[in-house]
């Protein structure tokens, strides 16, 4: 069906930049929005505030330290901070999705996603019962959609802006740069297994992002995407479980901005897995290409080094 798609074609990689800029600017259009409503609103700003600097919060005691005692200027409280970054997530969303300084926002959020993950409070120390309700699963795992994002991030630097963006129709930018797909796609797939092979093989434990799918269900799917086999199919599996679980928090909604910013993250996975169903590749490293490779490097390696190197 997607076959007449040619992924080293510019056109078709400037769509695919646009797809992945969209998806990506919305989840940071949406967690401004969404962030600031409550923060500019007296009666809801402590809380948001405690949310975030709390035990169950963000922000571990490092970069509290760091932030509030003596990394950044007095005048920077928790509150200031949280708005001028929730500030800057909407701003930048919005950035990306017309098409603006895509390639610098590009990279600046891949690497402050993992600032994300860093900073995040978790308590995983064998036999200890954290007092206080915190993260007990690793900072990697709990936040696998922010890792997942960050590729995503880097993939689109590579791809360039994009169709129909600001900086390929008002800067002349080209739209997109023509890179070598395969190991972009790569990445994407990569990526994107990394959510379902984590919400699959550790369903059930504390902050694990499991969408209320069956873990064989995830596994399968994540499984799928690593090893490369079936890529499209594996990708648009992945599609499908992330728009039922974006419509199905539709119903218990309790308001509009909370329902998108409780699926902000699956905008932007999902044209990910969009992308990668329609284009597939990511054919560098996969399972059966490893396999078929597998006895003539068992050979050369049991065979020991030539004459030439001895």
């Amino acid at each position: 069906m997607f076959s007449q798609f040619s992924p080293q074609d510019a056109a078709v990689q400037a769509r695919a930049a646009l797809a992945l800029r969209i998806g990506l600017g919305l989840v940071f259009v949406i967690g401004g929005i969404a962030k600031l409503e409550r923060l500019l609103t007296p009666a809801k700003a402590e809380a948001i505030v405690t949310e975030y600097v709390g035990p169950a919060g963000y922000i571990n005691q490092t970069f509290l330290d760091w932030l509030f005692d003596g990394g950044l200027p007095a005048f920077v409280t928790p509150w200031s901070f949280l708005t001028l970054l929730s500030a800057f997530e909407l701003v930048a969303g919005l950035m990306l999705i017309v098409g603006l300084l895509v390639r610098p926002l590009a990279v600046l959020w891949a690497l402050l996603l993992w600032s994300f993950v860093v900073s995040l409070p978790v308590v995983t120390t064998p036999g200890v019962d954290p007092v206080a309700t915190t993260y007990q699963s690793p900072a990697a795992m709990v936040q696998i959609r922010d890792i997942a994002l960050s590729g995503f991030f880097f993939a689109l630097y590579n791809l360039g802006p994009g169709a129909w963006s600001l900086d390929a129709r008002r800067f002349g930018l080209p739209a997109a740069l023509g890179r070598n797909w395969e190991p972009l796609a790569l990445l994407l797939r990569l990526s994107l297994a990394a959510v379902f092979l984590v919400g699959g093989f550790f369903h059930g434990f504390d902050k694990i992002t499991s969408y209320g799918m069956p873990a064989v269900v995830l596994a399968v799917i994540g499984l799928g995407l690593l090893g490369g086999l079936g890529t499209r199919y594996f990708a648009a599996a992945a599609g499908a479980v992330l728009v039922v679980v974006i419509a199905g928090k539709l119903p218990d909604a309790g308001s509009v901005i909370g329902y998108f910013n409780s699926v902000k993250r699956e905008f932007g996975l999902l044209a990910g897995a969009g992308v990668l169903a329609v284009l597939n590749g990511g054919r560098l490293f996969a399972l059966d290409r490893g396999l078929a490779a597998l006895p003539a490097s068992l050979k050369r390696y049991l065979r020991g080094p030539s004459a030439s190197q001895g």
